[in-house]
This record gives structure tokens, C-alpha cells and sequence, in this order.
């Protein structure tokens, strides 16, 4: 018997549907803008921000003037201002599919309406353990899966941020060094949203507080897991070429391969780690998202669904 659609928590949009809602937004980034925004391998243009981001970035408009709204109805209700918080947006998905760059590009858009001028952006990596750590525990081969990461501390994190504290500082993650930078921190001071991206920033489980609580939107990018290997094997490539060339770089042994011997040691690294997390671990939290962005094989969103009111 099919199953009523009335019956999914979700309403869903093709994105000619989805790009006729951003009404009369008017576009604030630039090509040049976008350009310098676009993540390694990530085709977007100004055409995808504007029938995907835009209309985006309005809803979220919409739903953090609502929040400042509420904080004017508590001030009345206790007759003294109340302690104001920052609107939390959550990111996840899988490695290599986007996510950055998604981040990147909403925060420039949210941060040029004026209702939410101050926009911070962190990623979840730095609160990864410090790789000796890892290698203690035995769990090196398992970074970016949940165990890898210091749970409580990113919990502190965003509750503190929900909780009306200022500043508050975060961790500092280095791709050159593929580590923590002990003596560095960030401080993010007084911020109208946080856009929280990472792997995992989904997840729950049976018992306790857990990161996605703290969420006032949560986003979920999807693709087909064949394309996004393929996006993963061709970034590897890139890096190959770019990052992985500089001497101090953790992978610096990976610059001297092949192309074939570049592109297996790429599969290798999804079959055994990425795609082994997706499945076990980040896949399942697509359905907590507030909104799923599915994208095709050229990495242009082609379907939209919202989580109902």
C-alpha cells in the first residue's frame, strides 16, 4: 500500500520550486565572492547560490528575526532585559561532500542581512583529540569517526554558546599539520548566529545532552555515495598537486604519486575510513536535519526537503 504523503515529516521542493522563493532577495555576492568561497573540486557558480543559497539564507533570515522577536516578548514578560543568544545553524554530511563550502557561503549571506551583521563559522575539527592522543588510544585509523573527537568539550562549547556566555574560545585545527594547534585558540565574541559544520554534529544517542540539542536549524547535505567517492578521489588529486607539496605537510608522501597510484590510494582511504563512517555513523542522522540539500553528480543541489513546522 503506498504510503501517504502527507505522512513524512518533510516538504519537498524541486529546486525551480525552491529557487522562487527567494522572492526579491537580491544577490550580495559577487563572482570574484564566490570564487574565493568555492571549496577543492566543488563546482558552484553564481547560478547555484542564487537559485539554492539565496532562498536559503532568507528562510534563515526569517526564522533568527523570529528568535530576536521571542527575546522581546521574554524582556516584557520578566520586565528586564533577558540574556541574548546566537541562532545556531548545524552542518553535516560526509567528507567531500560540500559541506565547507555551504558553510562558507551561507555565512556570507546571513552576515549581509541587517537583522545578524556578526556571523561566525566553526568547524567541528577542532575538537578532534590531538593525534597523540589518538595513538594512544589506539584510534588513529579512526579519525573523524565520533570517538575520535573530544564530545564534551564541543558540548561545553555550544552550550556555553546557547547559554549566553561571552566570549567563548574554541580549538584550532591545522590540515597542514593534520593536528590540533595546542597553543592557539579562537575567540568568537558576540555573534548574532554560529554555523556549527562537521561529520558527526548530528548524531544523538539513548542518554544524555548531545551537540544537535543545542541546534536551532540543522542542515544535512546528501549525494549519491558513488559520487561522492568520485568527488573524494579527485580532491585527493588536487591536494596531490597543491597541498600535499609543501615539505611540512602531514601528507607530504603523497605528493610523489601517480595519477593510478593516487587514485587507488584515495579509494582505499574512502573504502576504509569515509565510507565506513557514513554508513556506520552519519547517514542515519540525515533524518534529524531540518533540511536536506540532495545534490547530483555535478555537485548542483536538484532537490530540497524541509522539515515541516
Amino acid at each position: 500500500m503506498p504510503q501517504d504523503a502527507s505522512a513524512t515529516p518533510y516538504i519537498d521542493f524541486t529546486r525551480e520550486e525552491w529557487a522562487r522563493l527567494r522572492a526579491s532577495t537580491p544577490m550580495t555576492l559577487t563572482e570574484d565572492d564566490v570564487e574565493k568561497l568555492r571549496g577543492i573540486n566543488v563546482a558552484l557558480g553564481v547560478d547555484e547560490v542564487e537559485a539554492i543559497f539565496l532562498p536559503l539564507s532568507r528562510l534563515l533570515n526569517l526564522y533568527v528575526r523570529a528568535s530576536q522577536q521571542l527575546f522581546s516578548v521574554t524582556d516584557t514578560f520578566l520586565g528586564k532585559p533577558s540574556k541574548r543568544v546566537p541562532y545556531v545553524v548545524g552542518i553535516a554530511g560526509s567528507v567531500a561532500v560540500g559541506k565547507s563550502t555551504i558553510a562558507r557561503i551561507l555565512q556570507e549571506l546571513l552576515a549581509r542581512w541587517p537583522d545578524h551583521p556578526r556571523v561566525d563559522l566553526v568547524t567541528t575539527d577542532g575538537f578532534l583529540y590531538a593525534n597523540a592522543v589518538l595513538e594512544a588510544r589506539g584510534i588513529m585509523h579512526r579519525k573523524g569517526f565520533p570517538e575520535s573527537y573530544d564530545r564534551r568539550r564541543l558540548l561545553r562549547f555550544v552550550s556555553s554558546l546557547k547559554a549566553g556566555q561571552d566570549p567563548v574560545t574554541a580549538p584550532v585545527y591545522s590540515h597542514r599539520a593534520y593536528d590540533i594547534l595546542p597553543d592557539e585558540e579562537r575567540t568568537i565574541r558576540g555573534p548574532d548566529i554560529v554555523i556549527i559544520e562537521g561529520l558527526n554534529v548530528l548524531q544523538a544517542g539513548s542518554t544524555g545532552s548531545h551537540v544537535s540539542d543545542y541546534f536551532d536549524f540543522s542542515i544535512y547535505v546528501d549525494a549519491d555515495v558513488s559520487a561522492i567517492e568520485s568527488w573524494y578521489v579527485g580532491r585527493f588529486r588536487t591536494l596531490r598537486d597543491t597541498a600535499f607539496r609543501d615539505p611540512q605537510a602531514y601528507f607530504h608522501r603523497y605528493a610523489s604519486l601517480t595519477d593510478a597510484e593516487a587514485d587507488r590510494e584515495a579509494r582505499r582511504i574512502w573504502r576504509d575510513i569515509n565510507e565506513k563512517n557514513l554508513h556506520e555513523n552519519i547517514l542515519h542522522t540525515r533524518e534529524r536535519a531540518t533540511l536536506v540539500l540532495v545534490k547530483d553528480r555535478d555537485h548542483a543541489v536538484e532537490h530540497i526537503r524541509l522539515r515541516r513546522p
